[in-house]
């Protein structure tokens, strides 16, 4: 009997091997995750602090529990050196070899390091898995007031909601010129900011960080700008950028993320790829609805019906409570602009295409958020 390996233990892996389990309930299945592969909702990480949960209380399903259920054979706490395509295996780092028929690659993305001038480097956090969470979680713990977040983008601006929610200082660093300028108009972006602000942020934008210092018992920033303050804590959220070290090794076509057809096939015809790593003709799509719709396509033509990812129109929401978004739909490109509209708590704007018919669209503030669904039926 043929068997299937996957690499990575996140919500990819795991709701690829619950619909594949569906659909199949005797191929032999192993997973392999460099951390303890128990089961939690990464988007929580930014949202724990306000909802009361700690590192073990994020922990949906214990590992031991989820290979029960799902008939799993879990290779935990273990990395993967290197994958031989042409005998189908995966090395480890305990020595090990792990043969496969086809092997899945659930491998995420790693957070974006930029290094700082300044003696502090090392002591920048960045919160990506349950392991990086409990370090945060025990650095606030050590009398920590005042926290920096280096970059205004989707987590950076949730992560200061959370913070914000516990009665800490936040002082975010931007170079954009507004929060989430790569995602949503700038008008937007301003209505989050002054919303953000008022609530206790201090932002610095359309700057970067030039020096981090430690100093005494904590840090001093100095920016390009010529902006200084002190701080308690530093965390890092400028981005992700998919992992695809053992793809390349492996010999497959890689580009921004490993590089995957429409039935995530890679360059490989035994190789696939799913979530934050694979880059899905040309897209990578880093949310939950694309890879809950691409582990349903993925279990389909894993079971013997080749199946194509089709994404429909996928929200995405922005965690901020203070000021909570909305954005859907085509809001990008040469041919698309916006139909800007202010209201009560925040901004409504429609994405409009040269023949002015409705593409997607940005809802910021609480008032603007309930026309979602029949903006989200028009689009459809």
């Amino acid at each position: 009997m043929s068997n299937i390996t996957i690499i990575g233990s996140g919500l990819a892996a795991y709701t690829l091997i619950r619909e594949f389990r569906k659909l199949d309930k005797e191929t032999p299945l192993t997973l392999i995750s460099s951390d303890a592969a128990d089961f939690y909702s990464k988007p929580m990480l930014s949202t724990a602090l306000a909802q009361g949960k700690d590192v073990n209380s994020l922990v949906i399903t214990p590992a031991e529990k989820m290979a029960e259920q799902l008939k799993l054979k879990m290779i935990a706490n273990t990395t993967v050196t290197g994958i031989d395509t042409a005998e189908k295996t995966c090395t480890l780092d305990t020595g090990d070899m792990v043969s496969y028929d086809r092997l899945v690659l659930t491998l995420g993305a790693d957070p974006i390091r930029i290094p700082f001038q300044g003696n502090a480097n090392d002591d920048v956090l960045s919160v990506n898995n349950l392991d990086d969470y409990a370090r945060f979680r025990a650095k606030l713990a050590a009398n920590v007031k005042r926290v920096a977040i280096v970059g205004a983008g989707l987590i950076g601006c949730e992560f200061a909601n959370d913070l914000l929610s516990q009665g800490y200082q936040v002082n975010i660093i931007g170079l954009g010129a507004t929060p989430l300028d790569t995602l949503i108009p700038a008008a937007a972006g301003r209505a989050l900011q002054s919303a953000l602000q008022q609530a206790g942020v201090t932002w610095h934008l359309g700057t970067t960080i030039k020096t981090f210092n430690s100093h005494n018992k904590n840090y001093s920033v100095v920016l390009e700008n010529g902006d200084c303050f002190d701080c308690d804590l530093m965390l890092s959220a400028i981005g992700l950028q998919s992992k695809t070290e053992f793809a390349k090794q492996a010999g497959l076509k890689v580009s921004r993320g490993v590089v995957v057809d429409a039935t995530l096939q890679s360059s490989n015809q035994s190789i696939y790829a799913l979530g934050d790593c694979a880059e899905v003709e040309g897209q990578i799509l880093p949310y939950v609805m694309p890879i809950m719709h691409g582990a349903r396509a993925l279990a389909k033509t894993l079971a013997g019906e080749p199946t194509k990812v089709v994404y429909p129109v996928m929200p995405v929401i922005i965690k901020t409570t203070l000021h909570p978004i909305v954005v859907a739909g085509n809001t990008r490109g040469n041919e698309v602009s916006w139909q800007m509209e202010s209201v009560e708590d925040g901004v409504k704007a429609i994405a409009v295409n040269t023949a002015g018919k409705m593409t997607g669209f940005c809802l910021t503030g609480k008032t603007a958020n309930k026309e979602k669904q029949s903006l989200l039926a028009g689009l459809k």
